[in-house]
């Protein structure tokens, strides 16, 4: 994970003059604290909508679909509306960590986790419909193509269903293998702040022996890299074969070529409007606005503005194509959606999806969290509404007038819809607690090059400034102890801000662990500890730290001291015991 190089022009990514161990102290603290408030009013009301919605489930497996309000003419309606409104929500999350990560964009670093959780929570929700929708859900497994019981039963592979199967099963395993695969880093990092030996078992499990090795960073970005290759075509075939399901039939109104392009544009659309409305509130409850900035949500917003005028496209480019055909049940079925009995839900459509995003095209609009989060919501809606019109329009008045009839939902549907709206929030709440939500330690690797404190140097001194100076120190105890190398870090300049930030937190640790006198003392070998190398042994001499005594006086206050003054490997020094060690070496010398 390099640094790049930003000119001083460009907004910071990250603001709040953040060092590494603020980063650290931050990601850690939704996960580490306790919930507050807000979380557990949210918590509460998702979980009622999620008991609702297992209520409907289970009294439309005990009774029947016919609790539904589906009919012979329109037999496709509120559940596939919403399994295609599902699967469209989960496509921003590999978009947004698969697609920017291969063109390098470091602006997804800091927004990248929780769309992966969207993406895993969303298809989860979405391969519950067509499961309900069989009516025997316990034959479910009649349309994979495993050996059975019956010897001689096949999957059709002919049916759209079975293709569903195909895409959701794998777009939910390659996501979720690339999203575990970025929390590794994060899962070590917590287990090394853990205080109980139960939080550090599990995440010692979870972080499958992460050790921050330079061997395991290179596996990392490897294998993030396969996977990003193997999950960006995902991206386009997975709607694309939802939208099979509609175009290879003989329905007007479904049975068009722009089909595949235009619902991955729609599910790109609605999968980056609802990660807008889950960074929104996340940077709020969490306390994240220096990692998640005004700038990552104009960013956002402008690929809401592109890919909901790509819609608008596609949308004219179907009724022109309806009328330019010259068949009359095509012409029809698009006069029918926009005047016909449901000309309230095209309307709906067009005002949420094509209108409203062009609001963004105004730098101040597209800059205000609040406008940004009712339009992430309007779009969301708008969304919806084209899967049902695109399904009950199309169906409610088919070739033959007779058949005609119209479809309204029962309160067993959108109990069922309503039930899965609170069972993704209440995994999203679930995971914002237990796991990182923010990948720390891309965040870090950005820092120097993207944070506001480094940018604001560049601004006063220009592009060329060094970030690192002479350590000077005034007065305190710390004054007698410092010996100043010749080339104490390895660019051959030493950190300027340690004097500067953290002169008191020096002061406070040298006061607790003794004050090195380099006329009564020796200084030992602090490379002997385990975890201590060349270059940390430096900085720990940079601090005023020289002998075992010293060290081995050190307990959590002082190894949080530490941490939060070098800024690097957070933990180390807790888990490896330094103070124990230095202990046994005081003794043995």
């Amino acid at each position: 994970m390099a640094s790049h190089y930003e000119a001083p022009i460009r907004k910071p990514l990250v603001t709040g003059n953040k060092t590494y161990h603020d980063v650290t102290v931050d990601v850690a603290a939704p996960v580490e604290g306790k919930a507050n408030k807000s979380w557990w009013i949210v918590f509460s009301i998702s979980l009622l909508a999620f008991l609702w919605g297992i209520g409907c489930i289970i009294y439309t497996i005990s009774t029947g679909i016919g609790v539904w309000g589906l009919n012979p003419t329109v037999n496709w309606a509120w559940d596939i509306t919403n399994f295609v409104w599902w699967v469209g929500i989960g496509h921003a999350g590999t978009l947004i960590s698969a697609v920017l990560l291969l063109f390098r964009q470091k602006w997804r670093m800091a927004i990248n986790r929780s769309a992966e959780a969207m993406t895993i929570f969303s298809v989860i929700q979405a391969g519950l419909f067509p499961i309900i929708h069989m009516g025997r859900p316990w034959l479910a497994y009649w349309v994979l193509p495993i050996p059975n019981q019956f010897g001689s039963l096949w999957v059709n592979f002919n049916s759209p269903l079975l293709w569903d199967v195909f895409a959701i099963s794998t777009y939910l395993s390659v996501s979720l293998v690339f999203w575990w695969t970025g929390l590794l880093p994060d899962f070590a990092m917590i287990r090394d702040r853990a205080i109980t030996p139960f939080t550090k078992r599990v995440y010692s499990i979870l972080s499958f022996g992460w050790s921050g090795r330079a061997k395991d960073w290179q596996r990392f970005e490897e294998v993030s890299l396969v996977l990003a290759g193997l999950a960006t075509p995902l991206v386009l075939s997975v709607h694309t074969i939802v939208s099979f399901d509609f175009a290879t039939s003989v329905i007007p109104g479904w049975h068009t070529t722009i089909f595949p392009p235009y619902f991955v544009a729609g599910a790109i659309f609605s999968g980056f409007a609802m990660v807008q409305t889950l960074l929104i509130i996340m940077r709020k409850v969490s306390n994240l606005e220096d990692y998640i900035t005004v700038q990552h949500i104009e960013l956002m917003n402008i690929v809401i503005m592109i890919t909901g005028s790509i819609v608008g496209v596609a949308y004219i480019t179907e009724l022109f194509i309806a009328w330019y055909s010259g068949v009359e049940y095509e012409q029809y079925a698009f006069l029918n959606r926009a005047t016909g009995p449901y000309w309230w839900a095209y309307w709906a459509m067009m005002t949420c999806n094509v209108f409203s995003p062009q609001f963004m095209w105004f730098k101040k609009l597209r800059t205000s969290i609040m406008f940004s989060f009712f339009i992430s919501i309007v779009v969301n809606i708008g969304m919806w509404f084209e899967r049902f019109v695109i399904i009950v329009t199309s169906l409610h008045r088919d070739y033959l007038p007779s058949s005609w009839t119209m479809f309204s939902p029962t309160f067993v549907d959108i109990g069922i819809f309503i039930g899965t709206i609170g069972f993704f929030f209440v995994l999203f709440l679930l995971y914002a607690r237990t796991f990182p939500v923010i990948a720390q330690a891309e965040v870090k690797s950005i820092l120097k090059g993207s944070g506001n404190r480094y940018k604001e140097l560049r601004a006063e001194h220009g592009d060329d400034v060094k970030h690192y100076g002479p350590l000077v120190t005034t007065g305190g105890p710390m004054s007698t102890s410092m010996h100043q190398p010749e080339n104490p870090n390895m660019d051959g300049t030493a950190d300027s801000t340690y004097s500067e930030m953290h002169s008191e937190k020096i002061n406070n640790l040298l006061a607790t662990i003794g004050i090195f006198d380099p006329a009564t003392q020796t200084a030992d070998d602090l490379t002997r500890i385990s975890g201590v190398g060349p270059v940390m042994e430096q900085k720990l001499h940079q601090l005023g730290i020289y002998t075992f005594d010293q060290v081995s006086r050190m307990t959590d206050r002082e190894y949080d001291l530490l941490d939060s003054i070098i800024e690097e490997f957070p933990g180390r020094a807790k888990r490896d015991d330094w103070a124990g060690q230095a202990a046994k070496l005081k003794n043995n010398s």
